[in-house]
């Protein structure tokens, strides 16, 4: 039964990385949002390719699933090479990384995710690389230890993070363009899930584009999590067709509310109200009531949270807003609220 179960999981698995493969756009096209961003890099490309060059190494930051895994795959499509992805915790030690560049062909495109938690004696190593694509490796230890020098094809480093901060000067300043990724407008959310939705065959309402758009995060990521599970609802509950009311049900269902808050974002909110009287509060202390990681609050939650205004960060710590009081329908308000 357990090898049964093990199998299903695994196919279940497979479906689901085919899918996100099948709803991520191949041609700058059909990349919706973030304009100004695609229009200098589309320059970026075009002059590299007049020089016979590869691009520039690029930063993107911004919050998680917001496009800039899709972005990288574009500029390898558009430079006609290929893309090897990898991330930052996954490159533990020097030879680690001498085997994912030595394997690169000269134009290639290498994608490193959670850059800022590439271990820093790595960026020893990696510097050279992107500035004269060569990389000395130290052989051996001691008297005996010896350099040896390897030369790299020309190739494009595309970083990704949602923590700039925490990358040190010097890899930040070795990237020739930095680009923030922001949250998407409720128009280009709705026109990125009714693409989606042509592209799995689904029969959907304008109303319920709305609503899904309404409780997607502004994130083009959650905003296709959340029409996947609308189709299963619909699939077993209205013969396929997605209505506003399928979409009720399903975010019911999944205590996602209108504005898209989920039972951890109304933790953090409930903690903060109920254990600090709605703030000021440490991260630390919030994080030990809420019962989640600090990472976890600061890349999952506070982002959203914050550009919906439902909490402020000051001197002292956050602090809940009224807005937050009144979408929680708590009436009992203190003074510093904001």
């Amino acid at each position: 039964m357990d090898n049964k179960s093990d199998i299903l999981n695994k196919k279940t698995g497979r479906e689901e990385e085919n899918l996100d493969s099948a709803l991520r756009p191949k041609n700058w096209s059909d990349y919706i949002g973030q304009e100004k961003i695609k229009e200098n890099i589309k320059i970026m490309i075009t002059a590299a390719k007049q020089r016979g060059q590869s691009p520039d190494h690029i930063l993107f930051y911004g919050n998680s699933g917001i496009g800039k895994t899709t972005l990288a795959y574009l500029v390898a499509n558009e430079m006609g090479k290929q893309v090897k992805v990898t991330s930052g915790p996954a490159i533990e030690r020097a030879g680690d990384l001498a085997a994912i560049l030595t394997n690169l062909s000269d134009g290639d495109v290498l994608f490193l995710d959670e850059i800022h938690r590439m271990h820093k004696s790595i960026e020893e190593y990696i510097y050279p690389a992107m500035e004269e694509y060569k990389l000395n490796l130290i052989l051996g230890k001691g008297p005996m230890a010896r350099t040896m020098e390897l030369k790299l094809p020309h190739f494009t480093l595309i970083g990704a993070t949602t923590r700039p901060a925490l990358l040190s000067t010097p890899l930040r300043n070795r990237f020739g363009a930095t680009f923030q990724l922001n949250f998407y407008n409720l128009d280009d959310i709705e026109k990125i899930i009714k693409r989606s939705a042509n592209i799995l065959k689904m029969e959907i309402e304008p109303e319920a584009v709305a609503v899904i758009a309404k409780s997607s995060r502004f994130t083009p990521r959650v905003a296709n999590r959340l029409l996947k599970r609308v189709r299963d609802f619909s699939q077993v509950k209205n013969n396929g067709v997605i209505t506003k009311d399928i979409v009720s049900q399903t975010l019911s269902s999944l205590e996602i509310d209108e504005m898209g808050l989920e039972p951890g974002d109304r933790k953090i909110l409930m903690a903060m109200i109920e254990k600090f009287g709605g703030g000021p509060v440490g991260l630390q202390s919030l994080s030990a009531t809420a019962m989640e990681e600090e990472d976890t609050i600061l890349d999952m939650y506070e982002p959203y949270l914050m550009q919906q205004g439902f909490i402020e960060r000051t001197s002292k710590g956050r602090v809940v807003t009224l807005l937050a009081y009144q979408h929680l329908g708590i009436t009992h308000l203190r003074k510093h609220l904001i």
